[in-house]
């Protein structure tokens, strides 16, 4: 008679058991916030959620699908100027009009991607920029949304959100707070799914993950997309938020990418954990730096580059190769069942 097998395949771990409790615990705090937080500190976490959303979103395009893309500004002003367009001349609420950006978003991904996906490497990030910019003079030249010098979205579609000021904060604050969950939930459980296994091995090597049967271009294509719609979304709550667009803010590459991206290398690329990390250090940096001008900014750049050469997987990177923690369990873990003697 063969011995009983005592090993067992698991994905999570005793540190994500309790990461996930006191996640539920923080989610309600946070949710609790008009209770507690002023209005200056849910501006700031509204801010907060909505740079996680998009460092999430550019981490699973870049880390995950191997997408290097510095254009993703292109779908955060498309986004905000689809909110103004479809508020003011369609006649949507804002809060229906920021879901309806999304599905254009999507939309407009399909032939954007149909182009640059014939670019590789360092051609690929070029053409994504360059894509960005033509989307930000087209935009420019639309008059009936203020053309170069931009607009302001009319007081009555502010007031159609929430009667008063502060519960359209309120509003904005929990909209912020339900998109960055949504995008975290969306990552996780896409991650976790076949299409997840099948983005982990073209990360790991794309010709041995093609040579396994693996439809890299499929694959691809619909995190694109899936990110390019997630990132709509995100870009016209931000300017739901700012009441105000113009070219030059909507299609700002410091803005939407550069830091984007710094959050993500700090942090951690390819890791769930690490833009959470990144924006945190991000916004902490920011807060007690941003007075000092253009010290600020080189600041952070010392700081990216110090972080790559000591931990080039990132702050998470390196907690993850000394501790072994891992809150979002993706991979498996193989235990072993303790038995007890007769």
């Amino acid at each position: 008679m063969s011995a009983p097998d005592n090993h067992f395949v698991r994905r999570s771990s005793q540190a994500s058991r309790i990461a996930g409790i006191a996640g539920i615990i923080i989610l309600i705090a946070l949710a609790l916030a008009p209770l507690w937080a002023g209005r200056a500190d849910m501006r700031l976490m509204s801010e907060l959620f909505l740079y996680l959303a998009l460092a999430s979103l550019w981490n699973l395009l870049a880390g995950y699908a191997g997408l290097v893309s510095v254009g993703q500004q292109a779908f955060v002003g498309f986004g905000g100027y689809l909110l103004f367009a479809l508020t003011i001349f369609g006649g949507l609420h804002p809060i229906l009009a920021i879901g309806v950006a999304g599905l254009f978003g999507a939309a407009i991904s399909v032939p954007v991607a149909a182009l640059i996906f014939r670019l590789r490497g360092a051609y690929f990030a070029i053409g994504t920029w360059v894509v960005a910019e033509v989307f930000r003079l087209v935009f420019a030249q639309i008059q009936v949304l203020g053309g170069g010098s931009g607009s302001s979205l009319p007081v009555k579609i502010v007031k159609s959100v929430a009667a008063s000021r502060t519960m359209r904060e309120w509003t904005s604050y929990w909209l912020a707070l339900g998109l960055v969950v949504m995008v975290l939930a969306i990552v996780y459980f896409f991650l976790r799914s076949r299409k997840g296994l099948a983005l982990t091995a073209i990360r790991d090597n794309e010709l041995a993950a093609g040579s396994l049967g693996i439809d890299i271009w499929r694959t691809q294509f619909l995190v694109y997309v899936v990110t390019a719609a997630l990132t709509t979304v995100t870009g016209a709550l931000i300017f739901l938020q700012k009441l105000r667009i113009s070219p030059d803010a909507a299609f700002s590459v410091n803005d939407w990418t550069a830091f984007v991206i710094f959050i993500v290398v700090i942090g951690g690329i390819g890791t769930i954990e690490g833009p959470i990390i990144g924006t945190l250090v991000y916004f902490a940096l920011r807060e007690f730096l941003a007075d000092l001008g253009t010290i600020y900014l080189i600041v952070l750049g010392v700081v990216a580059i110090l972080i790559m050469l000591k931990a080039p997987k990132g702050i998470w990177g390196l907690i993850r190769e000394r501790w072994g923690l891992e809150l979002f369990p993706l991979s498996h873990r193989v235990e072993t069942k303790s038995v007890g003697k007769d």
